[in-house]
This record gives structure tokens, C-alpha cells and sequence, in this order.
């Protein structure tokens, strides 16, 4: 290296200012040699000195410096170079070069970088693990050699704190991503909560319009849709849904929303009322028609011409009932008990059961032709148990109803409460629900529903006697007169049931003045309409 860098600056510098100072003697007469003024000595010294500091300046730097002979052979290395690399430099020239893998490696690199002409620009070495940047710089050896500084640097430290900053950088975007994700997800989940019933403060300040179908559940969405749907035109509908799931409700809302809606509207529940009279009491009847009928009379279909009438429980009325209904819907006319006559009326028909009316026509029970007169326009009320979702809504609308009729302040729902509400599979439908809620509110100590107060009704085929020990379980701790109060309504919600709303049977079995019955059933807000 020594003997490169000798040769080199006595080429370069002293044969330059040999030329430069002949050329000067030349052209101005002077006749001196252009080193008479330096003594051999001196100028000896001079390139000792530089031959040294290059030495020193090349020993010293953290780089590594390689001199490479084009891309066969290294003919110089640093310490640096030697500490990192090992020493790769030929060790005799009289020997064939001996190159190691890492040499040879090297040497590829120098001849690619020759090759593309990537002569001074920094680039990148693809070493073992280490991220390494190089330069190629070429020196031209006293003898005309080609060869080039091989500048290296190690920049593995560099590159892995970058990585580490930059892996640094995104875990903080990724940390306050997360959190800001998070704190989204609970400002939506305290929203959600606001809307359940684990806080009803602002449910219950929210009073949806009376008579409104409860429930935001796809299954009660659709229907919804259907009832607006078919609402506007005088087809007869068809209700069909398990005990309890709301077809008056619907009739309701179809009536409201119908173009009828400022005219006469009639409910009649068929099996309520025995089959002769049923007859007299829709169609009307002449005088003399049968005993009692003193006078002519109008039916129901009479007075409500021009608007709605609601046949509940349809599937009850008997074969004699059938005829004459159908007649209604197919001619748009009635006749009188005990007429001839014919009378047009203008009347639109829905009707409601919970029974299969088609089986009834496959065993004989049900008309065909009226089968097909109702059913233009068929309501499916899907059960409680198929729409949940509504659960949280229902139990919120009837907490509201009695917290108010009872003078409760329940705004609570424990989320356990809630759990056990939705498990339930409610075979006695929405009617059994607002039984459960109304018990619960009314039982209720505090501003929170409790176990204690969640008792479900006893369904049939069911053990009773089991159901009585929970039940006593569950009353126990409460105050007799409550305990008292609770019985007597749970009786007398049980005595309707059995005598499907009808009073007269009720008070005779339960053996209690009408009056006073009466009394109660305004006392524990019961109506007989609901358990016919």
C-alpha cells in the first residue's frame, strides 16, 4: 500500500512540478533547475510526511478501506476493514491469489459495480446479517494499474434503530389507533346501553304513541311494513298468530290506518257469544223473528256501514255462521233473522284466530269457499319466541304503563333480570309478558326489579306442584298484605282464564259479589276482554 501511495505522489506531484517549472525556464530564459532552491533531502521528508498522514488518516477512521485491484485481488485494508472483514489481502505475490468466500463475495460486488458503471454513488451490500453501504471511488496506480478505494460502512446499528423507531412510530399510531377505537366502541356501547333496560331513565321519558306496535325486531319491522302496506285498500284481511301475540292490536292499526279511520269500527268476539245470538247480533232482525224480538231490529253490520268490523276468534262461529258470512263477503248484502229481504251494506272485514284454519277445512270443520273469501290478505303474528328482539322494548313500554298505574319508581333492570326474560321461551306470548312485568312492578320494594319479583306463569301440562313451591319461595320475605294482594290477583287472572273472560262464570266460581269483583279487577287494573 506504502509503495501505491509512494509511487503515486512522486508521479503526480513532483513529475507535475518538474513539467510545470521547465515550461516556466522556457518561455523566460531562466536558467535554474526547479529544485535548486530544495535540497534532496527536505523534499524526501516532505513525502515521507504525506505518505504518513495518509497513513495515520487511514488507519484511524471508523470507515473500513479496502484497495481493491479491479476484481481480482485486495490489495489493502484498514483496521476497521481487517477487524470486520478478517484480513482478505493476498499474503504473497509470487503465490497464486488465494481469495476466501467473504473476498471473493467482495471482489463480485467491485466487478458489478464496474460492470454497471456505478462508479461513486453510495449503495447498499447484501452482507450475511449486517446492513452495510459502500462506495467506489478508482485510483490509478504509478504504473498505470486500475485500481479503486473501496470505501465500507456499517450501518446494521443505523438500520435497526430506524427499524426500532419506526416500529416504535407505529406502535404508537397502532396503540392510539387501538384506543381510539376503543373509546369509539364504548362511546357506541354507552349508547347501545342507554338504550336497553339496564338504565330505563330515558325509555321511560319516551312515551310511544297509544296503541303503537312495540318492537324494532325484523320479523315485527315487517310486519309493520305489511300492515301499512295493505292498510289503504277495503280487501278483507286475515290475522292469524298463537294466543296473546296482538291481533287486535293489528286490527287496530290497519283501521287507523286505512281510509275508514274517521268511520264506525266494531270488535266482536265470536265464541263470546252464543250462535243464535251471534247471528241476530251482527245480521239484526225482524220482529217476531223469535221470542223476545218485540221490534225490528238493526245488526251490527247495519250500523257500521261504511266502516270497519273485527271478527276475532273467527274460526269458533258455527256452519249456520259460515253461510251467512260468506254471503257478506261475497255479495255485500245481509239478511235478517227472520227476513227475506236482502240489505246492502259497504263493511270491510278483518278477521282474526289462533286456529289452523286450513286443517279445519281439510277435517270438515271450516268452509272452503269462506276459507278462501278471508284469506285475500293473510297477517302472520310470529310468536314472542321468534322475535326477541323485541323483548328489551316490550318490557321497557310496560314497566312505563305500570310504574304509572302503581305509583313505582322502577327506572332498574338488573342485567340478570334481563338474561332470564330473553331465555324464556313465552308460550302465553306478549300477554304473558306484560303479566310477568305488571307482578314484578307491583311487587317491587325499591326502584330495582329483583328475583323475588320475576315470577313467570304457570303454563299447562306444566308441575304445578313444583311451580307452587317456587312460587312460595319467591314470595317469601314479603309482607303478608302484599303476599295477600299478589294471590288474589294471580286467582282472579287464573278464574278468567278458565272461563275465558266470561264475569258471570268467574264470580259464581270464586263465589264473590259482582260488585265487589268489579272493584277488584279495577284495583289490580285487570281487564276480562284480555283472557276471553
Amino acid at each position: 500500500m506504502l509503495y501505491y501511495i509512494k509511487n503515486i505522489y512522486q508521479k503526480h506531484y513532483i513529475g507535475s512540478y518538474s513539467v510545470r517549472f521547465k515550461k516556466l525556464s522556457a518561455n523566460t530564459n531562466y536558467n535554474f533547475h526547479p529544485f535548486s532552491h530544495m535540497r534532496k533531502e527536505e523534499h524526501a521528508q516532505n513525502i515521507k510526511r504525506l505518505i504518513l498522514n495518509q497513513q495515520n488518516f487511514l488507519e484511524t477512521i471508523p470507515e473500513m478501506v479496502l484497495l481493491v485491484k479491479g476484481s481480482e485481488s485486495v490489495e489493502y485494508m484498514n483496521p476497521s476493514a481487517r477487524l470486520f472483514f478478517g484480513n482478505l489481502c493476498q499474503k504473497s505475490k509470487n503465490k497464486p491469489p488465494f481469495q476466501s468466500e467473504t473476498a471473493k463475495n467482495l471482489l463480485s460486488i467491485v466487478a458489478k459495480a464496474i460492470e454497471e458503471d456505478a462508479i461513486g454513488p453510495t449503495l447498499e451490500i447484501p452482507f450475511k446479517q449486517s446492513h452495510l453501504e459502500y462506495t467506489l471511488a478508482p485510483f490509478e496506480g504509478y504504473n498505470g494499474d486500475e485500481l479503486y478505494w473501496f470505501f465500507i460502512r456499517d450501518q446494521t446499528d443505523k438500520k435497526s434503530q430506524l427499524e426500532e423507531l419506526s416500529l416504535f412510530h407505529n406502535s404508537i399510531e397502532t396503540i392510539l389507533s387501538h384506543k381510539i377505537h376503543e373509546l369509539k366502541e364504548s362511546e357506541k356501547t354507552r349508547r347501545n346501553l342507554s338504550k336497553e333496560l339496564n338504565s330505563l331513565k330515558e325509555h321511560l321519558k319516551e312515551r310511544p304513541e297509544e296503541g303503537k306496535m312495540v318492537g324494532s325486531s325484523r320479523g315485527l319491522t315487517e310486519l309493520r311494513d305489511m300492515v301499512f302496506q295493505v292498510a289503504k285498500s277495503d280487501a278483507t284481511i286475515l290475522i292469524t298468530g298463537e294466543s296473546g301475540t296482538g291481533k287486535e292490536l293489528v286490527a287496530n292499526l290497519i283501521r287507523e290506518s286505512s281510509g275508514r279511520n274517521e268511520k264506525p269500527f266494531l270488535k266482536i268476539n265470536c265464541n263470546a257469544i252464543n250462535d243464535s245470538l251471534l247471528e241476530s247480533d251482527l245480521f239484526g232482525h225482524e220482529k217476531g223473528a223469535f221470542t223476545g224480538a218485540d221490534r225490528k231490529r238493526q245488526g251490527k253490520f247495519e250500523v257500521v256501514d261504511k266502516g270497519t268490523i273485527f271478527l276475532d276468534e273467527i274460526g269458533d262461529i258455527s256452519p249456520r255462521m259460515q253461510a251467512a258470512l260468506l254471503r257478506v263477503l261475497q255479495d255485500g248484502e245481509i239478511i235478517r233473522v227472520g227476513g227475506n229481504s236482502p240489505t246492502k251494506i259497504d263493511v270491510r272485514i278483518i278477521a282474526a284466530t289462533n286456529k289452523d284454519l286450513a286443517t279445519m277445512v281439510q277435517e270438515g270443520n271450516f268452509r272452503l269457499d269462506l276459507f278462501y273469501r278471508l284469506n285475500i290478505i293473510n297477517i302472520s303474528i310470529p310468536p314472542l319466541r321468534e322475535r326477541k328482539d323485541d323483548i328489551v322494548d316490550l318490557v321497557t313500554h310496560f314497566i312505563r304503563k305500570y310504574r304509572l298505574a302503581f305509583k313505582k319508581e322502577i327506572n332498574f333492570l338488573p342485567q340478570s333480570i334481563l338474561e332470564r326474560l330473553l331465555e324464556h321461551d313465552w308460550p302465553g306470548n306478549v300477554r304473558e309478558l306484560e303479566n310477568v312485568i305488571q307482578r314484578a312492578v307491583l311487587m317491587s320494594k325499591d326502584n330495582v326489579i329483583t328475583e323475588n319479583e320475576l315470577i313467570f306463569d304457570i303454563q299447562p301440562g306444566e308441575d304445578n306442584q313444583a311451580h307452587q313451591k317456587d312460587y312460595l319461595q319467591q314470595l317469601n320475605g314479603y309482607p303478608l298484605k302484599s303476599v295477600l294482594v299478589e294471590v288474589e290477583k294471580d286467582f282472579i287472572i287464573q278464574a278468567l282464564d278458565k272461563n275465558r273472560g266470561n264475569v258471570a262464570k268467574t264470580v259464581k266460581q270464586l263465589e264473590i259479589g259482582k260488585t265487589a269483583f268489579y272493584d277488584k279487577l279495577k284495583r289490580h287494573n285487570i281487564s276480562p276482554k284480555d283472557h276471553k
